[in-house]
């Protein structure tokens, strides 16, 4: 009986118990996180790394992190920056003040373990830390993750270059976390010494930018930039006044030839109104609000030239790089396609990156005849050729920018970046519109290494075969993390060497791993001879004090 009577309690201590935590002492104060029952991991979300200027200062560098006394419960999972509500989440999650960190440690660790942070991607528009967690990647014991926020859209990327909006906020706030990290993470259990960046799309491309900022250094050790490059087009603005401009007709401000009264109305726009929803389905592969070279106005800048200035110079520290793409990145624009490709057919010049420049419209229109030849032949844009316009797009957008990347550092003597291209598909990803093949999307190798919202459906509800993708691009990735080598030499995977001269070697990551040779070399030199000539060298903005801006 006594047994009978006792029972009720013990399950309940056994289902119903608190889940078990771990307190950790920073100098803000204590926090506290818990563990995953389900996945066996320490997860300590939403600490808050800075504090995001309010009001008129609202564009300005982050502010130093709030301070506290009592445990602080690193518990909510899901805060995110003011942003487009693309993706139908609450809104009640979208917050001014939204500067937090999450942390993911191991159970058990005996050492000190190297730190991944990992930049979310979103087109610098959208997107938040936890949008991708790296559940597997911690569950190896090898590594410490870290996620986070940075301000999105305007917030982050209005570049006026004034002291109240010197621009590349976001970017600073990246810069804030990394120094947050070298700062507080070895209290979790990581190496600050052995900090790699990554991120995928946005995240790319900042990872990639970041690597060349002078703000950065010294604060992380290796790179992964999975598809998009400091290159890209959407990666910097060619002209921040010109897209400031364009950017307030969207939310419906007219006099954007009044420079005060742009800033003006920039610094009183309500935060409800603030982030156009117009912007990525542009033709010409921007998103209007990126990172930019600032002008000096006597503050600490991210960025003082432009990356590719930089990358000619060599001027920059050298990094080990696991650096690359998927195979039909172009897959990003084929929910447009239908409306599009009668567009490209009456002109297609206005599909062409905004980052070229020609002296004329008629040497234009000769360039985008060339280019539409080499990509759709004699034939029109349209359903018997949309292999050559998902082609168009990837390498307008992620594959060629890498790969003028990867040439740049090359040439000046950067011997540690390991190429690749994914394209690994599963027999239930859909067929291609109008084809019979299917292809590997935008980010579909980030999204093979992390894992989404819902781990378990994730690992559980996936085939035989992109299990076995998924553990070897995390051994890969893990390698990489850990030694700067995807392919240590006592790995069992296929060596894989550096690529040097003609973007070769590159690593084929299929079912299996094939080294190869020159990677989209055709395709490329059709780029490099247009960039050679056209390209558009980003501007500073211009000095307020000009009485016409833009000029």
């Amino acid at each position: 009986m006594y047994w009978l009577a006792i029972l009720p309690c013990l399950l309940h201590s056994v289902l119903c118990a608190d889940p078990e935590s771990r307190l950790v002492q920073l100098d803000q104060g204590p926090v506290r996180g818990y563990k995953d029952v389900n996945e066996g991991v320490f997860v300590f979300n939403g600490i808050p790394y800075a504090t995001a200027p309010t009001g008129r200062d609202r564009f300005k560098a982050p502010l130093q992190p709030p301070t506290w006394s009592e445990p602080f419960e690193a518990v909510e999972k899901n805060i995110k920056c003011i942003q487009v509500n693309y993706m139908n989440g609450s809104r009640n999650d979208f917050r001014e003040n939204c500067l937090i960190v999450n942390i993911y440690v191991p159970e058990k660790t005996d050492r000190k373990l190297p730190v991944v942070v990992y930049v979310h991607g979103g087109a610098y528009t959208i997107g938040w830390g936890n949008m991708m967690q790296p559940i597997h990647l911690v569950k190896s014991n090898k590594v410490i993750a870290v996620t986070f926020n940075y301000r999105l859209g305007a917030l982050g990327f209005l570049c006026l270059g004034t002291k109240d909006v010197p621009g590349n906020a976001g970017m600073k706030d990246q810069v804030a976390l990394l120094r947050w990290v070298n700062k507080n993470i070895a209290k979790f259990g990581g190496n600050p010494d052995e900090v790699t960046i990554a991120g995928c799309s946005a995240g790319s491309s900042s990872v990639d930018l970041l690597m060349l900022s002078k703000m950065a250094q010294g604060l992380f050790k290796r790179v992964i930039p999975e598809s998009g490059a400091n290159t890209a087009a959407f990666s910097i603005q060619s002209d921040p006044i010109e897209n400031a401009k364009e950017y307030a007709k969207l939310l419906h401000f007219e006099n954007v030839e009044d420079f005060n009264a742009l800033e003006e109305f920039y610094k009183t726009v309500s935060m409800g109104e603030i982030n156009s929803p117009n912007i990525m389905r542009r033709k010409d592969s921007i998103f209007l609000m990126s990172p930019c070279v600032e002008r000096d106005v006597g503050q600490e800048r991210f960025l003082d030239d432009n990356p590719v200035q930089i990358l000619k110079t060599g001027n920059y520290n050298k990094f080990p790089m696991l650096y690359g793409f998927v195979e039909m990145e172009g897959l990003f624009r084929m929910p447009v396609f239908d409306t599009w490709k009668d567009q490209m057919n009456a002109k297609f010049s206005d599909f062409l990156p905004h980052d070229l420049k020609f002296p004329n419209e008629s040497e234009k229109e000769q360039v985008a005849n060339k280019i539409k030849q080499f990509y759709f032949g004699n034939k029109d844009v349209g359903d018997e050729t949309v292999l050559g316009y998902i082609n168009y797009f990837t390498d307008v957008m992620f594959a060629y920018p890498t790969l003028r990347s990867v040439k740049m550092h090359v040439d000046n003597g950067n011997n540690q970046i390991y190429l690749y291209e994914y394209s690994f598909v599963d027999n239930d990803t859909p067929i291609i519109p109008h084809t019979n093949i299917r292809g590997a999307n935008h980010c579909a190798q980030a999204q093979a290494v992390f894992d989404g919202i819902s781990t378990e459906k994730d690992e559980n509800l996936i085939s035989s075969d992109y299990k076995k993708v998924k553990a070897v691009l995390r051994e890969l990735w893990l390698n990489f993390m850990t030694t700067g080598q995807p392919v240590p030499a006592d790995s069992k995977l296929p060596a894989w060497q550096p690529v040097g001269s003609d973007w070769s070697p590159h690593m084929s990551i299929n079912r299996t791993l094939e080294l190869r040779g020159s990677l989209l070399k055709e395709r490329t030199l059709l780029w490099e001879e247009i960039y050679d000539k056209y390209y558009r060298f980003p501007l500073e903005p211009t000095d307020p004090s000009s009485k016409k801006i833009g000029i």
